[in-house]
This record gives structure tokens, sequence and C-alpha cells, in this order.
């Protein structure tokens, strides 16, 4: 080959591979649930660039992509309580970077805020929070520290960055106090028992004393209403007779002052032999 052709040929090569490269330097594509910012030789745009494709000046300008997806990120604060206990708590933070805060965010913190910016305030904010809690209450009442930490954080990273939650994963304390709470727990357990077992005696005891009471007050009843009524026992006989003829046992019929007893046949039939007994007669 000609070397004029020849080199008229590298050159068409290399005019060729150069404008493939500044035909993809000069287009982006943003993924979805981040958005784009746009820099030119160092300076950002103030502009967000939304999901999709989209074209750029080549070689001197380039997309940095921010999630606006909800994150989660793990973190670990170590506290004190009210009651100077230490007390290591581990969580989560789910937050999100709101689309108006996506340029401030990577000019400020790279696109990544968490470490600079939320842990250091959740942390400052749990540790509040627990400051006025005793360790105990911390333990017993979680979703209490959950949410006042929440809205502490919130307050302290502001309209920058939606903090969506927190998840308390474990509260750690040491051996020492989990071990006296522990014992306190079963305390409370037992005096819970004995006061149980106490009150169901005074309820058992008053139980006796009522049903006495009203057996009592069923005897004066009784007791009043044959005193005024004396034809109320004849009654009482009359209506359990069972139709056979009473037999009279007692003293001969000359005696005085012989106890009688009137006794159903039944009775009489069942007395040994030899006894003695006699049919009452009207006098």
């Amino acid at each position: 080959m000609h070397p004029a052709t020849f080199g008229k040929l590298i050159g068409s090569i290399i005019i060729i591979l150069v404008l493939v490269i500044a035909a993809s330097q000069s287009t982006y594509v943003v993924g979805p649930g981040t958005r784009g910012v746009l820099v030119t030789l160092g300076k950002v745009s103030p502009g967000v660039l939304t999901e999709g494709f989209g074209t750029k000046a080549p070689f001197i300008t380039h997309v940095q992509v921010v999630a606006v997806r909800q994150q989660t990120s793990a973190v670990e604060a170590e506290c004190y309580s009210s009651d100077l206990q230490q007390v290591t708590v581990r969580l989560r933070v789910l937050y999100r970077i709101p689309e108006s805060s996506v340029v401030k965010i990577y000019q400020e913190y790279a696109g990544e805020p968490f470490d600079s910016l939320i842990a250091p305030r959740v942390q400052e904010a749990l540790k509040e929070v627990t400051a006025q809690q005793s360790a105990e209450q911390i333990v017993k009442q979680r979703e209490l520290i959950k949410t006042q930490a929440v809205k502490a954080a919130r307050e302290k990273v502001g309209d920058i960055l939606l903090i969506e939650d927190i998840v308390l994963e474990n509260i750690l304390l040491s051996k020492e106090l989990e071990a006296a709470i522990e014992s306190k727990m079963v305390q409370e357990q037992e005096a819970a028992k004995a006061r149980f077992t106490q009150q169901k005696s005074e309820i058992e005891a008053s139980t006796v004393i009522i049903k006495a009471k009203g057996e009592a007050e069923a005897i004066r009843i009784r007791g009043e209403a044959l005193r005024d009524t004396p034809g109320l026992i004849q009654l009482q006989i009359v209506e359990k007779w069972d139709g056979r003829a009473p037999l009279v046992i007692g003293g001969s019929a000359g005696e005085s002052g012989g106890a009688n007893f009137i006794l159903p046949l039944g009775e009489a039939a069942r007395s040994p032999a030899g006894a003695p007994a006699s049919i009452a007669r009207p006098r």
C-alpha cells in the first residue's frame, strides 16, 4: 500500500474512534431510584437530572448519580441512663434524600450523607433521650425511647434529609445490671403472687361471712313466721303426711303426765315385740 494511502486510512480510523468516543461521552442514563447531578469542569449545575436518557457536553461534563430511594444503615450508640448506667444501643436508621436536596447533598457530603450527617445526630439524639430514663425504663419502654429519638433526630437533621424511622435492634446492659434487673423482676413477681393469695383468702373469708349471715337471716325469718303463725307447723305436717294413720306410743291410758309420741304405722311395724303401744282415742 502506498504510504500516503496508508496514512489517510489511519487518520480516518482515528477520526472515527474519536467520533464514537465523543458520541458515547455526550449521552447519559439515570437509573430508577436515583437522580443525576451535572458537573461541567468542576462546576455543579443547579438543576437535577431525572430518570432516563439525556445528552451532555462530551469530555468536559459528567453526571454524578445520587440515590433518592430509601436506604438503611446501621449505627451503634454508647449511652448513659439517668442512674449513670452504661447502655449500648444498636439500631438501624431508615432515611432517604429528597429530590430538592440532591445537589446540596452532593456538594456538601459527596452524595453519602450518612456517616457525616445522619449518624452523629442520631447518636446525639439517642443519648439525650436515654439520659432522661433509668436503665430499667430504657429496656422496658423501647417504643417510647424510639419515638423520642426519631423526633429529636429529625429536628437535628432538618429538612435536608428525611429520617423515615429508627429501628432499635438491641439494647445491651452490663452483666451486673442485667442480674440486678432480673432479681428485681423476680421479687416483684413473688410480691404480686403474695398479694393475689391474700386477696383470694379475703374473698373466701368474705364469702363465708356472707353465707353465714344469709343462713342466720333465714333462720330468724322462719322463727318469726312460726311465732306469728302457730298453725304453720300443723300445715307443714299435713303437707308432708303420706296418708297412713299415726300411732301413739307412750304411757298407759290411766297414767297422767305420761308423754305420748305420734309415729307413722311404718314405725310401729318395725318396733320390737312387746313394746307398749296404744291407739290415740278421742277424749
